[in-house]
């Protein structure tokens, strides 16, 4: 049986709202991360990476230059893997709880430490809630293709009650 989640759509669709909301309807100990939009007068200038205790690091910004670039934006890595990475290292899993990893996608997954710790992640025994990418991407695929993970498609027809299955699910599972 799949004991990771991970949700998929288009982007700005609601996936992470849907892990917010999951979060506080489940009310259990969990860590990881999940990603916000940095705005500025109503542009977009980037992406920070939020810990779930708090901990916060600008993942990407169209003002921060560094060697690694997704479309207008500079990822900023070393940042990431500092600040962020740690929460879904091993030794961070809360007993009883989940691991949020949103998101697995483009600019994170330039970090080879990440990639790894998702791996980590997703095999360990402590069940998985996160986002992918829709990108064509090795990786990606590969995530996407696990026999432990069951993948959803979030859609704006389908985001609201999501929450409400997803949870369903999950304790009918023993999560």
């Amino acid at each position: 049986m799949p004991h990771n989640i991970l949700l998929t759509g288009r982007p700005g669709v609601g996936k992470t709202t849907l892990i917010l909301r999951l979060l506080e309807v489940l009310r259990r100990p969990a860590s990881g991360f999940y990603t916000q939009e940095i705005r500025e007068r109503g542009t977009r200038l980037g992406f920070e990476a939020v810990r779930l205790d708090g901990r916060r690091a600008v993942l990407a910004h169209v003002g921060m230059p560094s060697p690694w670039r997704v479309g207008k934006y500079y990822v900023q890595l070393p940042a990431f893997e500092e600040e962020i990475l740690p929460a879904i290292e091993p030794n961070e899993f809360p007993a009883q709880g989940l691991l949020v990893v949103d998101e697995i996608g483009r600019m994170e997954c330039l970090s080879s430490r990440f990639r790894q710790a998702v791996v980590r992640a997703l095999d360990a025994n402590v069940p998985v809630l996160g986002t992918i990418g829709l990108q064509d991407d090795p990786f990606l695929r590969a995530v996407r293709a696990r026999f432990d993970v069951r993948l959803i498609t979030v859609t704006p027809d389908n985001r609201e009650s999501l929450v409400r299955e997803i949870a369903k699910w999950m304790e009918e599972e023993g999560w």
